[in-house]
């Protein structure tokens, strides 16, 4: 089941369908962070056009994105490490 949801970015409605009721929360919440941040660049940069806020907004959040998936990557190969380290650990002690 499809359902189309309007959401409201930098004073724009975007309609969007979206296939579970459980994406709109999601959803919402990231255009409400998104207007919250073109909120605070229109602010500080009020010479500035919505294209330059919007760009400034997507790059920070990106920025922010990149960081967290490389410390989940560096977390996920820590996890994989320990894991070859015990399973020698534990060849080691059968064998002696």
């Amino acid at each position: 089941m499809s359902l189309v949801i309007n959401v409201n970015i930098a004073d724009k409605s975007y309609p969007l369908k979206i296939d579970k009721e459980e994406d709109e929360e999601r959803i919402r919440k990231a255009a409400k962070l998104i207007n919250d941040r073109v909120w605070q660049y229109r602010q500080r940069f009020a010479d500035k056009d919505t294209q330059d806020v919007l760009a400034m907004a997507s790059l920070q959040f990106v920025v922010k994105l990149l960081s967290l998936e490389t410390k989940l990557h560096a977390s996920d190969t820590t996890e994989k490490l320990q894991a070859i380290d015990r399973m020698l650990e534990d060849y080691l002690v059968q064998e002696a």
